[in-house]
């Protein structure tokens, strides 16, 4: 099957069909896309005991944001290639669950756009409102499918898209004592960043202080990393947030731990480095000179390794005790000033 040349969509097809050793594949929605439909794939590997952590790594959450969906592709493609040998990365997925959903708006790929072809922005779409104000439309809006980051009709069901990602999340990564995500995306900025709950409120996240202790071996195993690790809050708040929704979901057993991170991409950098990507709806969101695209994808990809190794080896990083308090209290110096929570 192909899609219209939409090179990231024929490459997950290939994956789903080569039937490598030990990947478990689950389609999780088919949306409907005028005369098509389309389907949104899982990709599982490892460990199914509750007792094992698990990390799941999503792209595509915006149509036209085909960089986030590469960087998730190649990942996948570097553990399906090595599992025919690497005899490390086979004792790994013993004491792991790897989930993948590398294209969850296929339908927004088809189309070039951000939105589902409802036109509804899936990361405005969960039933969350922010406390504080939002930023004028960019904070999520009812007005309308004609306007960017438009939320879907108040009281209406998850889009498709969002409840497939929902599902996926809770039966691959919820049902594990301790798991995290990933979720690529680009657009934001001069840096990459990697964001981290909240986006519909100022306030403090719970597990801060598990936050701070993830940025701290990330500091200390990959020292000249040029990632902006902060709170989504200190940039902008958002409504209908997914994985503000899904981690306060996940607060509702004591029992697990679930860390939710975005990758932000600083597709501005792009622009500025080849100002002629500003003529091309593509070029806003996407690095279009090949060797640029290449260097993001080696930056990028060992990040990934690094997420997939701490979640591994979270029972060895995760702190407790006066160690948490120390984090907390770091983590608030860090990005709330110091005040108290």
């Amino acid at each position: 099957m192909t899609w219209n040349d939409i090179d990231e969509l024929d490459e997950l097809e290939q994956i789903v069909a080569g039937g490598a050793p030990g990947i478990e594949v689950r389609t999780l929605r088919e949306v409907d896309c005028g005369s098509r439909r389309l389907p949104i794939h899982a990709i599982s590997i490892g460990n199914r005991d509750p007792a094992v952590p698990a990390i799941g790594i999503f792209g595509g959450v915006h149509g036209l944001e085909r960089i986030g969906v590469q960087v998730v592709l190649a990942y996948l493609q570097s553990i399906v290639g090595r599992l025919r040998w690497d005899t490390t990365l086979l004792h790994q997925l013993d004491r792991l669950r790897l989930v993948f959903v590398p294209a969850l708006n296929p339908g927004g790929m088809l189309r070039r756009t951000r939105a589902n072809p409802k036109g509804v922005d899936l990361m405005r779409n969960a039933p969350l409102e922010a406390k504080e104000k939002t930023p004028l439309l960019i904070g999520g809006h009812r007005l309308g499918p004609r306007l960017p980051w438009y939320r879907g009709p108040g009281g209406a069901a998850l889009e498709d898209e969002a409840d497939a990602l929902c599902r996926v999340v809770d039966d691959e990564l919820l049902s594990h004592r301790f798991s995290m995500a990933v979720d690529c995306h680009s657009g934001f900025g001069l840096s990459d960043r990697i964001w981290f709950p909240y986006a519909h409120t100022v306030q403090p996240i719970p597990h801060l202080a598990e936050m701070h202790a993830l940025l701290e071996i990330l500091d200390q195993s990959h020292s000249h990393h040029r990632y902006v690790f902060e709170p989504q809050s200190r940039q902008y708040l958002a409504h209908g947030d997914l994985w503000d929704y899904l981690y306060l979901r996940s607060l509702e057993n004591a029992e697990r731990l679930f860390l939710p991170l975005t990758l932000e991409m600083g597709s501005w950098l792009w622009v500025k480095k080849n100002p002629r990507q500003l003529f091309s709806r593509l070029g806003m969101f996407n690095p279009q000179i090949e060797h640029r695209r290449q260097r993001v994808l080696r930056r990028h990809l060992a990040w990934l390794e690094f997420m997939t190794r701490a979640a591994s080896g979270s029972a060895l990083w995760l702190p407790a005790g006066e160690a948490r308090e120390r984090h907390r209290a770091a983590a608030m110096q860090r990005w709330y000033g110091g005040r108290a929570a």
